[in-house]
């Protein structure tokens, strides 16, 4: 296992990062990326799982049910 962290200048990273990021990769954002037009539907279709960094405990949960799902379904 491992954790990659991104930490990207522009909307257009996105499209780089695609790409470097392996496959069954379980990646995770920052809500407000949510909110970016395209960007943030083009993440949400992508199946990114977004944390609320505001809420500690919601962020935690999130995390939480992220790693049991990734542990029962084998993915990094």
């Amino acid at each position: 296992p491992f954790v990659i962290v991104c930490n990207h200048q522009a909307s257009l990273d996105l499209m780089g990062m695609v790409e470097v990021i392996p496959e069954r990769c379980v990646p995770i954002a920052k809500r407000e990326l949510l909110y970016l037009g395209t960007v943030g539907w083009a993440c949400w279709l992508s199946g990114i799982i977004f944390i609320e960094r505001r809420r500690r405990d919601a962020a935690i949960e999130v995390i939480s049910r992220t790693a049991s799902a990734m542990r029962r379904e084998n993915v990094r």
